[in-house]
């Protein structure tokens, strides 16, 4: 009985190691940015996460590739890390960590119109509300936001990491696929593989600064990013997605901004307003009314009934 309740328990205490490595990524991004170009940041996680697969020669023995299953994992690193951390690298240079790290609990709700639109789950007024609601809250978020040296344009840095999102849920949608036939650490370095071939261009581009220097802290930060996060927090939540339904999964999202504002407070000394408070809780109450009453169709997909 011990045992099986620990591999029930296991798939949601690696999603919620996954989510507080998420949060520090907010931070830590912050560090590196403040010596290094956000383009060589990226290229530098991609880079080292790639590198650890010497450590993990197991994660490709016994790997059947199936034609078909290509067009998911080609669109799945399209979405996540090419285009998602294009997206995150860029708002977090406008907009503060504590800010970013709220904006990522509208993915479940985007996972959901995902699901409605490419999967055919239903999709309730009730839900779509909830979309509008947290939408307002992320707009208000940023609108009530002054710029300040930790977000210089937090209105445009929100829409950035509102598009991450978009990327992060078709990246779900993809990885749920995927991880019936191939196991999450496969894909895992997969995606660090994608990343790191895509962005080594990005370092040719004008305006990309080429580092000059080792600065410890933000030095380190690029490491933690690349061994830490990309291959514990994503090799944790593609193990999380394999065992329980991805809408259960990305509803762990909502962990984030709570580390988030907590480590944004004492690493970086970032700050919420009060009004700012208030946007954060129009935002959760869209999410909380999008996920009341969640349940199971005949087919076993994840599906809303009628409010």
């Amino acid at each position: 009985m011990v045992d099986r309740s620990r591999n029930r328990l296991l798939p949601y205490i690696c999603l919620v190691l996954a989510m507080a490595l998420w949060a520090s990524t907010f931070v830590v991004l912050k560090l590196a940015f403040r010596a290094y170009d956000p383009m060589v940041v990226i290229f530098g996680r991609m880079a080292i996460a790639s590198l650890c697969a010497v450590f993990f020669p197991f994660a490709f023995r016994n790997i059947r590739f199936r034609l078909k299953d290509m067009k998911y994992m080609i669109l799945m690193v399209i979405c996540e890390p090419c285009l998602y951390f294009v997206f995150e690298a860029k708002a977090l240079v406008y907009t503060t960590a504590a800010q970013a790290g709220m904006i990522t609990t509208m993915m479940p709700l985007m996972v959901a119109i995902a699901s409605w639109m490419i999967l055919k789950e239903q999709l309730t007024r009730k839900i779509l509300l909830g979309f509008l609601i947290a939408v307002a809250g992320a707009l208000w978020l940023g609108l009530s936001s002054e710029s300040s040296p930790h977000g210089p344009n937090p209105l445009l840095g929100n829409f950035l990491e509102f598009m991450a999102m978009v990327c992060a849920s078709g990246y779900a949608i993809c990885l749920k696929k995927l991880t019936a036939r191939y196991s999450p650490l496969f894909l895992t370095f997969l995606q660090a593989f994608a990343g790191a071939v895509f962005f080594f261009p990005a370092l040719f581009l004008p305006g990309v600064e080429w580092p000059t220097q080792i600065v410890p802290v933000s030095f380190f930060s690029i490491l933690y990013l690349g061994s830490v996060v990309t291959l514990g927090a994503y090799g944790f939540y593609n193990y999380g997605v394999s065992k329980i339904p991805a809408s259960q999964a990305t509803a762990f999202i909502n962990l984030i901004p709570v580390f988030t504002l907590g480590m944004s407070a004492l690493v970086l000394g970032e700050r919420f307003t009060s009004i700012q408070y208030m946007a954060s809780f129009l935002v959760f109450s869209g999410i909380l009314l999008s996920q009341n009453r969640m349940g199971i169709n005949k087919a076993g997909r994840r599906a809303i009934p009628d409010a």
